[in-house]
């Protein structure tokens, strides 16, 4: 086998021309989809301490701070809802056809048609207990009840015009039992981007903070995947592939790129990453302390999760696309 001196292998990076012609375009655009937070109310803008450059929108600031995120070219947008009000034990505001979410899909659609708009699909924000589904009585999520609920919401989301809807309870069939209510309706154009393997992670905080949705007691590892457990993270996607998920996704991203590798080359659905709240909050914490230049990070990072097989980025740097990108 030929060696150096005969093998140079910084000839193919010598220049920044060639670094291009031989290396990964970055994601485009249109491969990005947005998180963003509603909450009730007029005129408001609130910003989210914990993640920099993130906002708490009303649905009328929202439409506005969308303009330049549509015009760079972003793919679409995922919006959570947050409350103060509205809240009880089974979350029935959730599925309410004058709720917030329901709402702000019927605007955004009417100002912008073209815009992909996805919507999660869980009840963590509409209980006064945080959990992602009906309690029984012995505190745990009783997961078929939580089941017909779920249901529910994602009727009431694709009815106000929802492209899709995004389930994120993590409860046992979710996915098959939203598909065949979509479809019993006639809904069966409407995509179901499954939270197909979202892990009890340590990285949403920032989130619970921005979206109001910590759990009062307890925690979500019942509910949620075991970092630790590899191989039954991966059963969580298979099994939502059986079920008629249109798109997988992994949440949170950075540290599972041997989870979202494994399912691109496993499977031929859609591989979305979640690039979650405490990933964003990190880098931009490095950058305000001097510890990296945040465009060369976020570059990098995405190119980490692209690299894996990532072909949807669900990230919080989407409303920044122009300006992080603009300058690879």
């Amino acid at each position: 086998m030929s060696s150096f001196p005969d093998v140079r292998l910084r000839r193919l990076r010598r220049t920044k021309s060639l670094r291009n012609m031989t290396g990964l375009p970055f994601p485009g655009p249109e491969k990005f989809i947005w998180p963003v937070f509603i909450i009730e109310g007029k005129n408001q803008k609130i910003p989210i301490n914990s993640m920099p450059g993130q906002y708490r929108y009303t649905i009328d600031t929202l439409i506005v701070s969308l303009e330049p995120v549509i015009s760079s070219g972003t793919g679409g947008i995922l919006l959570f809802g947050v409350l103060d009000n509205h809240k009880d034990s089974t979350g029935k505001y959730a599925f309410d056809d004058k709720g917030l979410v329901q709402q702000a899909v019927r605007e955004l659609k009417s100002h912008y048609p073209e815009l992909i708009i996805f919507t999660d699909v869980c009840l963590c924000a509409y209980t006064d207990h945080g959990h992602c589904g009906v309690l029984n009585k012995y505190g745990d999520v009783d997961n078929d009840q939580t089941l017909d609920l779920l249901d529910k919401v994602a009727l009431s989301h694709v009815s106000a015009g929802a492209d899709g809807i995004a389930p994120s309870a993590m409860m046992d069939g979710q996915v098959l039992s939203i598909r065949n209510a979509l479809d019993n309706e006639g809904f069966v154009n409407s995509i179901i981007m499954s939270y197909s393997t979202k892990f009890a992670s340590a990285l949403y905080g920032p989130f619970r903070e921005a979206a109001l949705s910590k759990p009062g007691t307890g925690d979500r590892q019942s509910c949620q995947a075991s970092y630790r457990d590899g191989h039954l993270a991966l059963r969580e996607s298979y099994a939502d592939i059986d079920e008629g998920a249109d798109i997988l996704m992994v949440k949170p991203s950075l540290f599972y790129l041997d989870i979202i590798s494994k399912l691109r080359e496993t499977c031929s659905l859609p591989v979305a990453a979640y690039n979650v709240s405490g990933e964003y909050s990190m880098l931009a914490a490095s950058s305000q302390n001097g510890w990296g230049d945040l465009n060369s990070l976020v570059q990098e990072s995405i190119m980490a999760l692209y690299r894996s097989g990532t072909d949807i980025f669900v990230s919080y740097w989407a409303n920044q696309y122009s300006e992080i990108f603009g300058t690879h």
